[in-house]
């Protein structure tokens, strides 16, 4: 009987184990309502935008609403307009401009900062200060900074007795000025990856470096730039992507001038869209937009991946 006492007892709790591993494995769609509210504001807020941009690209748009369906010809315009094309490669020379320059302005102060001292910390809430900045706040302190006879550099210029540049008036120099001033408002977000990403490198590899009496360009080259390679590659995407939506810099600062060559394509797009009121127009040139930023990340996140592949 005692025998039998234990195999009943041993069935029991085979039966309640499966039992229990069912109730864990069961229903899987319940696994999906975690997920399901962030999947609600996702397509909601960029996926219904990006297909309605798509159908209003394809009609005849204006405030009033969608008027007939015109297929590609709002492509066709934007393709034979000199100033979007101009926009184009206004956008990517800022770009160029920026998004070197914070990668590796960033990592220069990231590498600086990376002390756990009163100093370092100060510091870096310093550098990170800039990027609490509304774009209205930044344009205004650089308009300060730039504008012609009385602005903050040329006041300086006129201690040396040198012509200020006129970054806000010089077809050369417009794009430039922009540049720089967002480089100083967005330098912090590059900065605190980059920190974050130093302090996840463990210390002993650099011990080891210093007892094999390793110089600081060669610990750099060969221990830090592998380790944060990820992260280098990421703010870089990051950046393409932000810098590609250049706006409110441009027409809070230059309103696009002089002769346009400081005009964007989001500036474009506003322009057609809500001051012509031509969506359709708008529409076409926002889609234009998303596929340049898509292939831009991309180039880059393949270059870069087929790059740390090959080290």
């Amino acid at each position: 009987m005692a025998e039998a006492a234990l195999n009943a007892q041993r069935v029991t709790a085979k039966a309640a184990e499966q039992h229990n591993v069912q109730n864990v494995s069961a229903p899987q769609w319940r696994n999906a309502l975690f997920v399901a509210p962030y999947l609600v504001v996702f397509v909601a807020l960029l996926v219904i935008p990006l297909f309605w941009g798509i159908w209003i690209s394809l009609h005849k748009a204006d405030a009033f609403g969608v008027g007939k369906f015109v297929g590609l010809t709002n492509y066709v315009r934007l393709y034979n307009d000199h100033i979007f094309l101009q926009s184009i490669g206004n956008t990517f020379y800022f770009v160029f401009l920026t998004v070197p320059a914070l990668a590796v302005i960033g990592l220069f102060l990231a590498l600086a900062l990376n002390r756990r001292t009163r100093t370092a910390a100060v510091l870096r809430a310093f550098y990170f200060s800039s990027s609490v900045l509304s774009v209205t706040i930044v344009t205004l302190i650089w308009r300060i900074v730039f504008i012609a006879n009385f602005g903050l550099l040329a006041t300086i210029c006129g201690w040396f007795g040198v012509t200020p540049p006129a970054f806000l008036s010089d077809a050369r120099l417009a794009m430039i000025g922009i540049a720089i001033a967002t480089v100083w408002w967005c330098i912090g977000l590059p900065m605190m990856l980059f920190l974050s990403a130093l302090q996840q490198v463990p210390g002993e590899i650099y011990e080891a470096a210093a007892l094999d009496n390793a110089s600081r360009w060669r610990t750099l080259r060969y221990i830090t730039l592998p380790s944060i390679w990820r992260t280098f590659v990421l703010v870089v995407i990051i950046q393409i992507v932000l810098q590609f939506q250049l706006f409110g810099q441009a027409r809070l600062m230059t309103q696009g001038g002089p002769n346009n060559v400081s005009k964007p394509i989001v500036l474009y797009i506003y322009e057609a869209a809500f001051t012509k009121w031509d969506l359709g127009l708008g529409a076409a040139a926002s889609e234009v937009l998303f596929v340049l930023i898509l292939i831009a990340a991309m180039a880059q996140y393949a270059a870069s991946r087929r790059k740390g592949d090959e080290g």
